[in-house]
């Protein structure tokens, strides 16, 4: 069955560094664009970051961008957010998505791992 599961969250200073991983299983991961959205409490699920399944390409949220780096090995069916000089308004859980278009939808989310920035 389709599986994304989220790792490397944790506690973090404010201006310090995390790296997030996705591992997928259960799809041809290389055919899907690739995204992380968070959540803070009391807050609508927001995209942070996409990359698609060809090229490469990266699209970032405003709030991040110059600090989060997304980036894939399809090799090992992974997707990695890089988060640099966090800050504490990036606290929230963090989603991987799958997600491929078509004359059909197909999405699929992770469980999400909690992010804490905090002195």
């Amino acid at each position: 069955q389709v599986q994304l599961v989220e790792s490397g969250g944790g506690l973090v200073q404010p201006g310090g560094s995390l790296r997030l991983s996705c591992a997928a299983s259960g799809f041809t991961f290389s055919s899907y664009a690739m995204r992380w959205y968070r959540q803070a409490p009391g807050k609508e699920r927001e995209l942070v970051a996409t990359i698609f399944s060809t090229g490469g390409n990266t699209n970032y949220a405003d709030s991040v961008k110059g600090r989060f780096t997304i980036s894939r090995d399809n090799a090992k069916s992974t997707v990695y957010l890089q988060m640099n000089s966090l800050k504490p308004e990036d606290t929230a859980v963090y989603y991987c998505n799958a997600v491929r278009w078509g004359g059909v939808k197909y999405e699929y989310w992770g469980q999400g791992t909690q992010v804490t920035v905090s002195s």
